[in-house]
């Protein structure tokens, strides 16, 4: 098992590249199971979970190649020989209930076992469930596994309401929807940049869909789907880890490929509590626009407001902010987990619920924390850059989900940081 060694050791300067978006890109991976036809995906993320999800749609008969160092994905279902997503695949990554769409809609059936992935709250499948049950599916829950069928005739078109938003779900319907029968309007959809994303590969492959990016996804079912070449887009959660580096650690970064209206939200709350973030043709430029960082309060919300991805890395920020802040998560439950670690760092945070109060300290300190999750894992190499001594963040594996060459990036702006093995 690696570590990851983190030394405070000033301001960070230089261009951080921003890749493909792990979200966008293992929604659009299942889009393959839809067509006989190939469909390429380029600016692919070179990730743990990408991996995953190439061995789980290779576990179904389809062939994924993995091409110019990875940043391109040359996928082909035209052979399936499975309808069986096993546990033993499934349970190291929630997205993989994203086959459970496309399956049934190309197949007609599909098994496929609950998820797993990081332990940050409960994130129940049952609006999948409820979504493609809408669209006329039959479905039983035994032994761990989905056990879905189509109707005779294949899915049909139907009005899918979620109680609230939930960005997997609108995903597997709306991916179901393109081969369904008539219309199916998706009320209070998703509107995070990843399902517009989803929505123009789909487009790309001859799916009929408006609304994308609304609250309202209206879908006309056709009766098959073509091959596509489509670019994933920009990773906006690992573009706004990288914005507060140089927030943390001082200095000035320009993220590469960044953009503002990926998160508005996030930018605006930066803003306030003292950043200065500009954009131009390379992508965005951040610094501390004048003096230190100043206290702010975030609610997590979903797209366009402030996101729950970035939470546990605005709360390293604001350990060393000026004043008291409070957070809120009301997305996901027990998602505070890295606060004990910051605390072992000497942060002042009070976690009570779903609202954690962050009182700022002059100068947090160097000490060995442990990696809960993927964004409590890169909060924690955040913390360390502005802590005084080392810091020696363990069970990094969580990092590989979500963050490719992360010691490289941050050392090729000044950041003194080098991934290690553990000893035993």
């Amino acid at each position: 098992m690696d570590s990851i060694i983190v030394t405070g050791n000033g301001p960070l300067c230089g261009t951080i590249p921003i890749a493909g978006a792990k979200n966008a890109c293992l929604t659009l991976m299942p889009a393959t199971l839809l067509s006989e036809e190939p469909l390429t995906l380029t600016n692919a993320p070179r990730l743990s979970d990408i991996r995953t999800m190439t061995t789980l749609l290779q576990s179904l008969g389809a062939e994924v190649s993995a091409l110019s160092d990875g940043l391109v994905l040359a996928m082909s279902s035209h052979d399936l020989n499975g309808d069986r997503a096993d546990y033993d695949i499934v349970r190291k990554m929630r997205a993989s209930i994203l086959v459970l769409g496309p399956l049934l809609a190309r197949l007609g059936h599909a098994v496929v076992s609950l998820p797993g992935g990081c332990a940050i709250g409960a994130r129940p499948v049952d609006l999948h469930l409820r979504a493609l049950e809408a669209l006329g599916a039959e479905l039983e829950l035994r032994d761990g596994y989905v056990h879905a069928t189509a109707p005779s005739g294949g899915l049909r078109g139907g009005i899918v309401e979620f109680p609230f938003v939930s960005v997997g779900a609108t995903e597997n319907a709306l991916m179901a929807a393109t081969l369904a029968r008539g219309t199916t309007v998706l009320k209070n959809a998703a509107q995070e940049p990843e399902i517009v994303d989803l929505a123009r590969c789909l487009s790309a492959m001859g799916a009929q869909i408006g609304g994308a990016g609304t609250a309202t996804i209206e879908v006309q079912g056709v009766d098959r789907l073509h091959g596509a070449t489509h670019r994933v887009v920009t990773d906006r959660i690992e573009l706004g880890t990288y914005m507060l580096a140089p927030l943390i650690a001082g200095g000035e970064v320009t993220l590469q490929g960044g953009r503002r209206d990926l998160l508005e939200a996030f930018c605006a709350k930066i803003e306030e509590a003292g950043a200065s973030v500009s954009e131009s043709d390379e992508g965005l430029t951040v610094r501390r626009a004048n003096g230190p960082i100043r206290a702010v309060d975030v609610e997590t919300e979903p797209f366009p407001g402030f996101p729950t991805d970035l939470q546990a890395q605005m709360m390293a920020l604001l350990c060393t902010a000026e004043g008291t802040s409070v957070l809120e998560e009301k997305i996901f439950e027990n998602r505070f987990m890295h606060a004990p670690e910051l605390i072992r760092m000497g942060a002042k945070v009070d976690v009570h619920g779903g609202h954690a109060t962050v009182t700022g300290v002059e100068r947090l300190k160097g000490a060995p924390v442990m990696a809960t999750d993927l964004r409590a894992s890169v909060s924690l190499i955040l913390a360390g850059l502005a802590a005084e001594g080392e810091t020696r963040v363990g069970r990094v594996y969580h990092l590989d989900r979500g963050y490719e060459h992360v010691v490289a990036k941050l050392r090729g702006v000044g950041a003194d940081i080098e991934r290690v093995k553990d000893d035993g």
